[in-house]
């Protein structure tokens, strides 16, 4: 068995609220149970790997910069809580994006294409067979299942509860 599994994990609507391109500082609020559900991951052995659309940056809403700050504040403010991200992986990408640069008619990394989760796969060596995504989105389990990852539909609630009561950890 090579490899180790991971919890690939949306972003917004799976860790936090999505309350429309967050990318400020006050955007940033955890949905309920988040940081016990990372740290429940972590305990049972997972890597945690963020793989978030963010067709916002595409759209000129905010900056790549901003973006990458934003998701570092995430990874730091779940870490206070004991709760590990091991790696994030964002898809600045869309079909008609303002920027000629984000503009692509379908890009490997924006689910439900599997690339960031393929690229996370190779570059931390971790085994599909034994890993999951949870996302909010159908696009986000179709992004699992073209990556041969197994995956659950969060619809709200306490993302703990899920993580135990659902994927069984």
């Amino acid at each position: 068995m090579t490899g180790v599994p991971a919890a690939f994990l949306d972003r917004d609507g799976v860790l936090i609220e999505d309350g429309g391109y967050p990318h400020l500082i006050e955007d940033l609020k955890l949905i309920p149970g988040a940081a016990a559900a990372v740290r429940r991951m972590n305990q049972g052995g997972y890597r945690t790997v963020i793989v978030t659309n963010q067709s916002g940056v595409a759209r000129g809403l905010f900056s790549e910069a901003q973006m990458e700050a934003f998701n570092a504040l995430l990874v730091e403010r779940l870490a206070k809580e004991g709760a590990i991200i091991d790696a994030v992986y964002a898809a600045p990408f869309h079909p008609e994006a303002i920027e000629a640069r984000y503009r692509h008619p379908d890009h490997p990394d924006r689910k439900p294409n599997p690339g960031m989760l393929l690229r996370a796969i190779a570059e931390h060596d971790l085994d599909p067979a034994r890993s999951f995504i949870i996302g909010d989105q159908k696009r986000d389990l179709q992004a699992g299942e073209r990556a041969g990852v197994a995956g659950f539909l969060f619809e709200g609630g306490d993302l703990d509860a899920f993580v135990r009561d659902v994927v069984g950890l």
